[in-house]
């Protein structure tokens, strides 16, 4: 009997608890691995990342989701995804090691560094083995660096660039102290970089010099490079900085125009006035044109009662190029405002404030009150022109294309121009209709003949659909025409494709394309071949180069690569594949001359080893152009030796000297 009670007493307990709760996981992941067992990838990423957010303390689903990025090319997500995975379970070495190797090929390397010689010292043996490998690739060309700008700046003059790449290594290689001061030794050999303070806050960040780094990075926010700003400011705390802070980054930057006004203006705004006034002193003895601070001077004078020496410097002001700020001396003055439109104080106010906002680096700020100030004025040219440049700013190029064709059309040809170069530089990508044509005449010594190649096609854009309907005209020819002799060979498709197809956005370096259309030749090539004929295509493209390209901001090493595989259904329905690879060193410019010198490696290959189509080749090549050409026009000269590779086909090796131009322009 009382085990009869004890077991109806526990039924009953049993029957009121609350059952387990279903896992919130268990859907979206069974849905997950269907979809990623069917190679839906892209789907698959999207219900995996749900189950993570439904579980997200979960090592195996952020691993499961790291694997499936890979799997789409997104090497810095999935890197993200395995950092999450190793923090969650920082024994499975193996999570470590994918995101060590991600780390290292996404530019992370003093990351990948960290994560191989924790795991070298502290691993399973195989894992520690693999580790060890790695940690020496990485370590040993940094400290041999290291070791050469040391001897380099032991024995010769200093100069800005060896302390700047000896401290860039030494970070690399987790010597904070000597990154720090090399990086602090390149930012007084060249105070105007103010990148280098971005990268000495960070370092001194690293080594919990909290004040310094502080200094640093307030002096970088406060800086005339966008970027640096944007980075300085998300290493800072989220407040504005403090006076003091102000203070110790002026010691760092005593040059820092745009820093000083910043803490004057912010001394004013604490009833600070007296040191105000003397950094506003400060920063006219350094800037006298500074039509901001000669305002703001200019006003505390005026109320000092102090006219004679106030009118010097608000005259400079009301003869400046700035109306809006002209207009706030004329009302401190009382004297009628200049309206080059129907701008109201409000609108002057916020004009103002957004320009101290960008000058700061305050982008998001910037932005509220150029709204702002558009909503009092909506016809005011430079309030669109700044609305353009700070969407640009923030990456979102959609917004900044419609307003930078909105100011291109203002009164003003100052603001027109500089709105209509922008809006030509990013109207290719948001274009309903694009036109681009390129051209390739060459010559090559192999042939002794002059080829001809070029391509013009006009897309269409259809909301936001991923790829682009087009109409197209490819040419290809040559002057010979054919080799000659008892059995001579087209040298050239000698005609003109006309087609329609549809081409895709590129992904990573790559897009994929097909068209339909026809053939029409102008050679006749003898009775009973047509000089009309169907021609369907279709290929993926990719490109990707790293380093100083010709043309760019700094000389460097370089290195290029594209690959081209294409259907031709003329040819037999044949796949064909054209892969390139250029590494070389781009020179400074010598006046207005740019070169580039660089080594080919080229793979020509088809499926059915045809002996036109199975080449190897390498050789020395250059390019070179004059800084007046257009931007995409350039000359090439290479010397190559090929090998044919067709199957069944012995031949000899051959010599080819190729020289060609090539232009490109999209409208």
């Amino acid at each position: 009997m009382r085990l009869s009670l004890l077991l109806l007493v526990s039924i009953l307990a049993y029957a009121q608890a609350p059952p387990n709760p279903p896992d919130p996981a268990y859907e979206p992941l069974t849905k997950a691995y269907q979809l990623l067992q069917n190679k839906q990838y892209d789907e698959a990423i999207r219900f995996f990342r749900v189950g993570v957010e439904a579980a997200p303390s979960r090592p195996g689903v952020r691993k499961d989701l790291a694997y499936t990025y890979l799997k789409v090319g997104e090497s810095e997500e999935a890197r993200d995804q395995f950092a999450e995975a190793m923090r969650l379970d920082p024994t499975d070495f193996h999570v470590a090691l994918e995101y060590a190797f991600l780390c290292n090929d996404t530019k992370m390397q003093a990351e990948a560094r960290r994560v191989f010689d924790r795991i070298r010292k502290s691993g399973d043996p195989g894992s520690r083995e693999t580790a060890e490998r790695a940690f020496q690739n990485i370590d040993q060309p940094l400290a041999a660096g290291i070791e050469r700008w040391k001897k380099a700046l032991a024995i010769g003059p200093e100069s800005f660039d060896a302390h700047l790449d000896l401290a860039t290594l030494a970070e690399q290689r987790d010597e904070l102290e000597l990154a720090a001061q090399h990086y602090r030794r390149a930012w007084e050999i060249l105070p105007s970089r103010k990148q280098t303070l971005l990268d000495l806050g960070r370092v001194w960040k690293a080594l919990n010099r909290s004040e310094d780094a502080t200094a640093a990075l307030v002096a970088a926010s406060h800086a005339g490079e966008p970027r640096a700003r944007e980075a300085a400011l998300e290493l800072l705390p989220v407040r504005f900085p403090y006076v003091s802070e102000f203070r110790r980054a002026i010691e760092l930057d005593p040059g820092g125009i745009e820093l000083r006004r910043e803490l004057a203006f912010l001394l004013m705004a604490l009833d600070k006035q007296p040191e105000a006034e003397r950094e506003f002193r400060l920063i006219l003895e350094k800037a006298p044109d500074d039509l901001l601070s000669c305002a703001q001077m200019g006003l505390i004078l005026l109320d000092r009662d102090e006219k004679p020496r106030a009118m010097q410097l608000l005259d400079k002001v009301l003869q400046g190029p700035d109306v809006a700020l002209a207009n706030r001396v004329r009302a401190a003055l009382k004297m009628p405002l200049v309206q080059t439109s129907s701008v109201d104080p409000v609108s002057n106010d916020n004009k103002v404030m957004a320009e101290r906002s960008l000058q700061s680096g305050y982008l998001k700020d910037a932005l509220q009150f150029l709204e702002k100030a558009h909503a009092s004025d909506p016809k005011d040219g430079w309030v669109m022109l700044k609305l353009g440049w700070t969407y640009n700013l923030l990456h979102l190029d959609n917004q900044a294309f419609r307003w930078f064709g909105l100011a291109r059309n203002t009164s003003d040809r100052a603001i027109a121009a500089e709105a209509a170069k922008a809006y030509g530089n990013l109207r290719p990508s948001f274009a309903r209709f694009r036109t681009t044509l390129w051209l390739y005449p060459m010559y090559s010594s192999r042939w002794s003949d002059a080829f001809g190649y070029g391509q013009i096609k006009s897309e269409i854009k259809l909301g936001d659909l991923p790829f682009r309907p087009y109409v197209s005209l490819r040419m290809a020819g040559d002057i010979r025409g054919t080799t000659g002799g008892a059995l001579p060979q087209y040298l050239s498709e000698s005609s003109g494709i006309f087609a329609v197809g549809v081409a895709s956005r590129y992904w990573r370096g790559i897009m994929g394309w097909a068209e339909a259309g026809s053939s029409v030749s102008y050679m006749n090539r003898g009775r009973g071949v047509s000089r009309v004929s169907p021609d369907y295509r279709a290929g993926i493209s990719y490109f990707k180069g790293f380093g100083h390209g010709i043309g760019g901001e700094s000389s460097g090493w370089f290195s290029e690569a594209n690959a081209d595989g294409i259907f031709v259904s003329r040819y037999g329905n044949d796949f064909l594949l054209y892969a390139q690879a250029r590494t070389g060193w781009t020179p400074p410019v010598i006046g207005s001359f740019e070169t580039q010198f660089f080594w080919n490696n080229n793979l020509i290959r088809d499926t059915q080893s045809q002996r036109w189509a199975n080449y190897y080749e390498t050789g020395p090549g250059a390019r070179f152009r004059w800084t007046w050409m257009p931007r995409s026009a350039l000359f090439s000269i290479s010397a190559i030796r090929g090998l044919n590779t067709a199957q069944h086909f012995i031949g000899p090796d051959f010599f080819d000297v190729r020289v060609g131009f090539w232009y490109a322009i999209t409208r």
